[in-house]
Order: C-alpha cells, then structure tokens, then sequence
C-alpha cells in the first residue's frame, strides 16, 4: 500500500493518499491543496474510489466536493453532520475498500460528535484526524466536545491498537508528522502515562483557546462538503488548459501550443547554440543562466510559454516567472525533444 502525507502549511492540516492496486483514498483534503493532490493522483495514475474526513472540519474548508467534481470520488463522513453530498455516510464498524486493501472505521467523538478514525486491515497505522494528536488531544470546548467522551473514545478505540501502531494525526503545528500508539500511551500529556478521567477533562477545560481563524466560513462551507457557494468549481485559466504538476509547474501540452502559437510569446531559455540549432517561431531567447536578470525583456501582454529541450530548465523557468508576478505562464511539457517527437511544425 502506497501512503503519503501531505501538509497545508495555513491551517497545520496534514492529508493522507493512500492506494493499493491503483485506487486510492484522500482522508482529509484540504480545499485549497486541490490542484497539488489532484497532481498527485493523476501522476501516480490512480483512481479515486473516496475522499475520508474525519470529522467537519473548524479550521479549514475540506476539497471532498472538488475531488468529487474532478474524479467522480465519493464522500465520506459521519452523518452526524448532516452534511449535503455526502454519499459515503460513515459508521463505526464500516470498511472504506479500495484495491485490495481497506481501512475500518472507528468511531471517536469528543473532539466533536461525529469524529472518526481509520485503521489498516493489519493495525499497522491509524488516522486519527483531531482525537488523538502526536502528544495531544483535539480541543473539545465547542462543536458538541466533550473531554469525558474522547477520554474514551482514545482509551477505548485508540489505545487498544497495538503498541507499534503509527499514529497520523489531522494537524500538527511544531513538525512533529506522526507518533505510535505505545508512544502516545505513554508520553502523551494530556492523557498517557496512566492519567485519570479527571486529569484529561481537567486538562481540556483549562486549555484556554483561541477559536479557530477561519470558523465562521470552514464550518458552513463542509457543513456542504467544501461546496463553493454558487455549486462551481475555481474556474481554470481562460487563456488555456494549464495543468499544474504536483511540483508545482504550470504546464501545457504541446498540441494545444501548436495550434495557438501566434497567441502567446514563446521564451526560450536554452543556450544561444541550441537556440540557433533549431527554435520554435518568433521564440524569444533569455538563457536561464540570465532570466533572473533580464526578466523585465519578457512580454507579458500575452501568455508566455516556456520552453527547453526536455521541460526540466523551462519548468524552473516559469516557477522563476511565476514568483516574479507573471501569471499567465506555462511550462511546454516535454520541451523540444517531445515537440520533435510528435512531428510538430512551427520551428523557424
């Protein structure tokens, strides 16, 4: 089973793809890390079966609903919410399938009324999402919290998993990416090393929060599974279909680029030899080497295409373009050589 974390640096959120046999799952998205982790399914070339929150979220808006409207992915979440869109209503004792392998859910309220957790087939790894942190435990004073229930819900449910089980929380704010259940058992502050019911609850009433800056539009907006008021997705770029990579490289195919050349300004930042060996038609020539530099001699009353001989030194060059508050730029995927490759005209 393929796992990777990834993390929005605003709101401290951390979301998990997970896949096996080419399907995967999503446990809470994050609506602004659409493009990056629809980059990431569509490069590892799997299908979406779902996309997993653990509870609805205070302190950001989930991207359940543009995952759904991207690759048709279903929504998971408790119905305790009364969610809109959620057409995976999750309870304790259910298994999300995708592939060959699942994850089995496990009720967990306290943080909030509907949390979950998920668990592997082997018990080797839970997701916790804001119930059991690493060294902490969600904040329980609004939502419908209640210390005396995820008192339990991590006793009963979480610290029942084995000692080696990994622990992968919903948010971490000081770096910290995961932790294990023997770890959390016995370290964990507010609850581990033998702690009372009374500690914990004590514990919880006296942390004293601020609330969450973004909770007066997260919650309306997953109370609809991150629709957009209006029901419409972020609308792409008008000027063409630009793709974003999971680097972070806004890329362009080179079919489109060769039916729309008199459109946009093509920069080239290759070396003057291989500019002269062969370059696209009225194809401006800044060497990366000088890009920084002379970015004030690229035009950009049109969009700008990037291009090299293999996509690797233009993709830093419209990252580097991009920084510099040029917008309408895109990397030409695949450089010259797939230009070649595909028997494109419009070298000159």
């Amino acid at each position: 089973m393929k796992l990777r974390q990834l993390f929005d640096q605003a709101s401290g959120t951390y979301s998990y793809l997970l896949a096996d046999a080419g399907e995967a799952v999503l446990i809470d998205p994050v609506f602004e890390q659409h493009a990056r982790d629809a980059a990431l399914v569509r490069e590892l070339g799997l299908t979406l079966v779902a996309t997993l929150d653990t509870h609805c979220h205070a302190d950001h808006v989930t991207g359940a609903w543009l995952m759904q409207s991207a690759f048709g992915s279903r929504i998971g979440l408790s119905p305790v919410y009364g969610a809109t869109h959620v057409d995976l209503p999750l309870a304790h004792g259910d298994a999300v399938r995708f592939g060959g392998a699942a994850l089995h859910v496990r009720a967990t309220p306290g943080h909030t009324e509907g949390c979950l957790s998920f668990v592997t087939d082997d018990q080797s790894c839970v997701f916790t999402g804001d119930a059991l942190l690493v060294r902490g435990a969600g904040r329980t004073d609004f939502q419908q919290g209640d210390a005396c229930r995820l008192f339990r819900s991590i006793r009963e449910q979480l610290f029942t998993l084995p000692d080696a089980c990994v622990v992968y929380p919903g948010h971490d704010y000081e770096g910290r990416t995961s932790s294990s259940i023997g770890e959390e058992r016995e370290h964990n502050p507010r609850i581990g090393g033998g702690a009372r019911e009374e500690d914990f609850v004590g514990y919880m009433r006296n942390l004293n929060l601020p609330h969450p800056r973004q909770l007066a539009v997260a919650l309306p907006a997953n109370l609809r599974a991150g629709e957009p008021e209006g029901g419409h997705a972020p609308a792409p770029p008008e000027w063409g279909p630009v793709v974003v990579t999971y680097a972070g490289v806004p890329q362009i195919g080179p079919d489109w680029l060769a039916s729309h050349l008199d459109e946009v300004h093509v920069l080239d930042v290759r070396s003057v030899e291989e500019f002269v060996a062969g370059h696209l038609h009225r194809a401006i020539l800044v060497p990366l080497d000088d890009l920084r530099a002379r970015i004030s001699e690229v035009p950009t009353d049109k969009p700008v295409i990037v291009v090299c001989q293999t996509g690797k030194r233009s993709a830093l060059a419209a990252t580097i373009l991009r920084k510099a508050g040029v917008t309408r730029v895109a990397n030409l995927a695949g450089g010259m050589l797939q230009w070649r490759e595909l028997g494109l005209s419009g070298e000159g």
